[in-house]
């Protein structure tokens, strides 16, 4: 996903929680399964966070060179101002764009 071009909010915001259970019939689930795309998502942002800066480190130890590097500290910056990826998860999964599926739930349908 890009996570420049999304519309989740940069401050808290209050949900309606039942509109929030209303996707899954059930509160408890919808949460859990945000959570965990939420996780899903910080790591996404790390990982190319990370990607990005490995371009920038230098096996020397000079301090100079590695507090004027202005390309690492706008990345960064741009990174910091990202919303939050509770914020991102909750959007995803408000606007549909999020697949899950419970187990349980199929095992008991097919019985």
């Amino acid at each position: 996903m890009d996570y420049k071009k999304t519309n989740a909010p940069m401050t808290t915001v209050t949900r309606d929680v039942d509109k929030i259970g209303d996707v899954t019939g059930n509160v408890y689930e919808a949460l859990s399964v945000v959570a965990k795309r939420a996780d899903q998502v910080g790591l996404e942002i790390k990982d190319e966070l990370n990607s990005k800066l490995e371009e920038f480190a230098s096996s020397s130890d000079n301090l100079e060179e590695i507090f004027e590097n202005r390309e690492q500290i706008e990345i960064s910056k741009f990174y910091e101002r990202l919303p939050k990826p509770t914020a991102l998860a909750m959007e995803e999964f408000m606007s549909g764009a999020t697949y899950y599926r419970n187990p349980a739930k199929d095992a008991q349908e097919e019985d």
